[in-house]
């Protein structure tokens, strides 16, 4: 080890890591296998996380992209991420059995589209193009839906004056790009009507509040969490913006001694599709670098719990749920 690394203590975010709709999404697939036998098909990653995702190949469950990569009479997830409506009318078509992971929290947008589309309403929705959850939700819709990614984009949208306009969000944005290009919107069009509650689901927000708590204190975050991953990605840049060297990794073995040169207090979180294993496995790469202390900082206590599509769950986890 070399002697300019002295780390010495590894402070833990609380919460970190599964949220409800990802412990969700994963059961789903699993007990999916255990009832129909494998092979299951997943649309699209299931949540955006190599480890996750090798586990589940491994457990019986073939990733697609495009529906006619699946067998007639096979069982099909659609991913946490949600799909559009045609998706669903593809699937229904082809007689797959379905069964639907998407997060109830991106569930909720869709249906709040869905009834303000019959209001009237066009949409300015904020998130990242491309993104699965994006897609999906665009997809709700054949029309009438603008994306703005930044406050330049506000700027572009042309709509006629007569329209009336609700936003809605990508549920795995920064909290704090999200209000800025909020407040663009409303400035733009000042009668937008905004969600009843934030779109930025509860462990988006959770994790990069104790993101905003953690950075302070140490002289370097890791956030574990695969490139893919929105939410993990937002994790770094909080504390990028607070001033903080901050890495991700999808694994220890990513880990770059370097990165800790001169780097006595090392703060730790993972994004919302990131296991524990893989947290437990860089806190282990870290001790071998030197730290003797490992502590969780307080945190937000999660009890969200969502229950299992019927026909996955027996009855009394089905009435528990």
């Amino acid at each position: 080890m070399s002697a300019d690394i002295r780390v010495e203590e590894v402070l833990l975010a609380e919460p970190r890591g599964f949220c409800a709709g990802v412990d969700r999404a994963i059961e789903i697939v699993e007990r999916a296998i255990t009832k129909f036998g494998a092979p299951i098909y997943v649309r699209h990653e299931i949540v955006h996380n190599t480890y996750v995702v090798n586990d589940l190949k491994t457990k019986g469950a073939i990733f697609i992209e495009d529906l006619a990569e699946v067998p007639p009479g096979a069982t099909l997830v659609f991913s946490a991420h949600g799909v559009s409506q045609a998706i669903r009318r593809e699937a229904a078509e082809r007689g797959f059995t379905v069964f639907d992971a998407t997060c109830p929290l991106v569930t909720k947008v869709h249906v709040e589209m869905a009834k303000l589309r019959k209001e009237g309403y066009d949409f300015i929705m904020i998130g990242h193009k491309g993104h699965p959850e994006v897609e999906g939700t665009i997809g709700q819709l054949s029309g009438g839906i603008h994306l703005v990614e930044d406050v330049e984009d506000v700027g572009r949208v042309h709509v006629d004056a007569a329209t009336q306009l609700a936003v809605v969000t990508q549920t795995t944005l920064s909290v704090d790009d999200a209000a800025e290009i909020l407040a663009a919107v409303k400035r733009r069009f000042p009668n937008v009507r905004e969600p009843k509650q934030q779109d930025i689901c509860y462990a988006t927000q959770n994790r990069q509040d104790a993101v905003k708590v953690l950075a302070p204190n140490v002289d370097v975050l890791v956030v574990v969490g695969s490139l893919s991953s929105s939410n993990s990605n937002r994790l770094r840049e909080v504390a990028q913006r607070l001033g903080t060297d901050a890495y991700m990794v999808d694994s220890a073995d990513d880990l770059k001694p370097e990165w800790f040169v001169g780097k006595s207090r090392v703060g730790l979180t993972a994004g919302a599709s990131a296991p524990e294993i893989l947290v437990k496995q860089v806190v282990e790469r870290l001790r071998s670098l030197g730290a003797v202390s490992v502590r969780s900082m307080p945190g937000v206590l999660e009890t969200v719990h969502f229950p299992l599509p019927m026909g996955l769950g027996d009855k009394s986890m089905q009435a528990a749920g």
